[in-house]
């Protein structure tokens, strides 16, 4: 016996396999397709349901299985749904021109917001609320969660500025021979400045370029694996165009700053403390 969770509000639907009385009514049914996989259920099968176990008196048939729509609001309740048509809900639920939440579909043009303001005053019983009212409620948890991995992002853009800074100071500090030997054959302070100043910013674009690499090979582990996991087709992990220019500009005007700093204090230093440092 498998009972499903409450896709509506003091109604669970009861779904048993075995045998089925003469007298009882038949109902056409649609499965969502991870309910028919878990009871092994598939197109024409018969089971008996109803809102209790001691009032199973209504037939059900499968005449379709179908892929819900991926919600990410849904994922974690793990709830498993039964479509019937809405008077056989309502004579198998006992309840009769009840229903606990509906959809209106407007037409072309006609603003959600004064619809629904509208209605609202138009009778009592009720309330109507926009879908773009009823998602941005729903999505308070995602945007916490955005924000958790936008400071994360805060904090991993400054420390990686910090390390590239480090390893440009470190290989400038490799480079003291060398630049104090172009200082004593007359090579000017602003082209080994530009030198450098170049070098920082490849070692940024290769070191981006690098890193967004190695972000879609993350980004399509992680999907893979929460799909799997899931069962369902949502995306958790996803890397625009815009997030890896972006990646790619802010890793070049790190590099460029390092490099200048690094190439600065370099080029600050006379070149015989360079060569007596070397």
């Amino acid at each position: 016996m498998r009972a499903l969770r409450r896709p509506w509000p003091q109604a669970a639907i009861l779904l048993i396999m075995g045998a089925y009385p003469a007298a009882a009514q038949v109902s056409e049914v649609a499965l969502e397709r991870q309910l028919a996989e878990e009871l092994g259920i598939s197109v024409g099968d018969t089971f008996r349901l109803g809102s209790a176990v001691d009032s199973l008196i209504r037939l059900g048939v499968v005449a379709a299985i179908y892929e819900p729509r991926a919600d990410p609001a849904e994922i974690a309740k793990r709830e498993r749904h039964v479509r019937l048509h809405l008077p056989e809900l309502a004579a198998m639920l006992g309840a009769p021109d009840r229903v606990d939440r509906f959809g209106l579909e407007l037409r072309t043009g006609v603003p959600p917001d004064s619809a629904a303001a509208d209605l609202n005053r138009s009778a009592f019983g009720y309330r109507v609320h926009s879908s773009s009212s009823i998602a941005s409620e729903s999505s308070q948890t995602f945007l916490v969660v955005s924000r958790f991995h936008r400071a994360i992002a805060v904090i991993t853009i400054v420390a990686s500025a910090v390390f590239l800074l480090c390893i440009m100071l470190l290989k400038v500090e490799e480079r003291r021979l060398d630049a104090a030997v172009m200082r004593f054959v007359g090579v000017r302070r602003r082209t080994i400045f530009g030198a450098l100043l170049l070098e920082a910013a490849l070692v940024a674009m290769l070191g981006s370029l690098a890193g967004a690499g190695m972000g879609y090979l993350a980004s399509a582990a992680t999907n893979a694996y929460y799909r799997s996991f899931f069962d369902t087709g949502l995306t958790f992990s996803l890397i625009t165009p815009d997030i890896v220019i972006f990646s790619v500009i802010l890793s070049l005007i790190l590099g460029i700053l390092a490099g200048v700093v690094a190439a600065g204090r370099l080029v600050r230093t006379r070149a015989m403390v360079l060569w007596s440092r070397g």
